[in-house]
């Protein structure tokens, strides 16, 4: 009986020493907000396309322009790329003259290959605009993890398609992607209402 009043005595002091010095020690404890990689973006800055293609615009000077090196590409098929950004604008160019059934094809693949992101994609938002040469062009603006977030095609229907995909070259989520995406989209509005055909 002693030593189980001994045992209880013990436990309830060491019980109170425990309460004290976790009391007097816990610092304050603040969680700290969900953030995201500061992302540098440099100032907006263009520069003519260079020639030998049958359109020309505007496109950013921190980008390089690279032949579009897939098996399916064509000879006016060209990549804008952000390498600090490892962003990549995809354009596709097809001549339409003398090929009446190729402006509809061409028109439904585009139609596809937004499309193909539905099931990604939490909100697909499309407008037209008109650009100060009076080009209208299609655009889609895509919301979600998607692959693609802004994609856009432009015809004359009888001479010129010009088709255009953002795409990432990186894992990080499109939330966290949020400003550069904004960013490249700047760039490509601006490519849009310089865009000429040669």
């Amino acid at each position: 009986m002693a030593y189980s009043r001994m045992l209880r005595a013990g436990g309830a002091v060491f019980t109170l020493l425990a309460l004290a010095v976790g009391c007097t020690s816990t610092p304050d404890f603040t969680p700290k907000p969900k953030g995201y990689n500061r992302i540098d973006l440099p100032p907006h800055a263009y520069q003519m396309l260079a020639p030998g293609h049958p359109y020309r615009f505007e496109y950013s000077r921190h980008a390089k322009v690279l032949r579009d090196s897939s098996y399916l590409a064509q000879p006016h098929w060209i990549n804008i790329y952000y390498p600090t950004l490892q962003a990549n604008v995809q354009i596709t160019y097809a001549d339409l003259a003398g090929k009446p059934q190729l402006y509809g094809k061409l028109l439904e693949d585009a139609r596809k290959l937004t499309s193909k992101h539905e099931i990604k994609a939490t909100a697909i938002d499309e407008n037209v605009l008109k650009t100060p040469n009076g080009m209208r062009i299609s655009v889609f603006e895509l919301q979600g993890e998607v692959p693609s977030q802004f994609q856009f095609y432009t015809t004359d229907s009888t001479k010129h398609f010009f088709r255009g995909a953002l795409y990432f070259r990186t894992a990080t989520a499109n939330d966290s992607l949020a400003p550069v995406i904004e960013y490249v989209k700047q760039d490509i509005v601006r490519m849009l209402n310089t865009l000429q055909y040669q």
